[in-house]
């Protein structure tokens, strides 16, 4: 963990953003995702907004992993920007990755970007990730 101190904003929808982790329901999402905001894959170089696709990744990762845990927590001296670091399983692949969060001073994502090691824990999660998604997620991709 940190010391820095969040955003008053940002505390509060982290706050909710754990809850529903831990509850496996991230149907409040949208009430905390800024209208404009792009998700950016370890899979792709370009980013996937606005918010239904991140509304739409977040909510079916969520389901893939197994084991899902947060271990660390990093936040940027101005309050809004958060690296939070975590485990999960794929199948039988273990990986490692973090999540850096960037919101804005309502406490909305504007920016959810996420990396994961090892290669093959990526590559599980990619394939699982594309048999669930490959039809929704084209019409979400941005322009490089």
């Amino acid at each position: 963990m940190t010391d820095l101190p969040l955003h008053p904003a940002v505390a509060a929808s982290l706050e909710k953003w754990h809850d529903g982790i831990v509850r496996r329901d991230l149907s409040f999402l949208p009430d905390i995702v800024h209208p404009e905001a792009v998700f950016r894959s370890p899979m792709a170089f370009t980013p996937y907004g606005p918010a239904p696709a991140l509304v739409l990744i977040l909510g079916t990762v969520i389901q893939v992993f197994q084991d899902f845990a947060y271990h660390r927590q990093f936040v940027d001296a101005d309050g809004l920007n958060v690296v939070l670091e975590f485990s999960a399983k794929v199948g039988e692949r273990e990986l490692k990755g973090i999540d850096m969060i960037r919101f804005d001073a309502q406490g909305r994502i504007v920016e959810f970007e996420v990396m994961v090691r090892p290669m093959s824990g990526l590559q599980a999660l990619g394939e699982e990730m594309s048999r669930r998604l490959a039809h929704a997620l084209p019409a979400h991709k941005q322009r490089a």
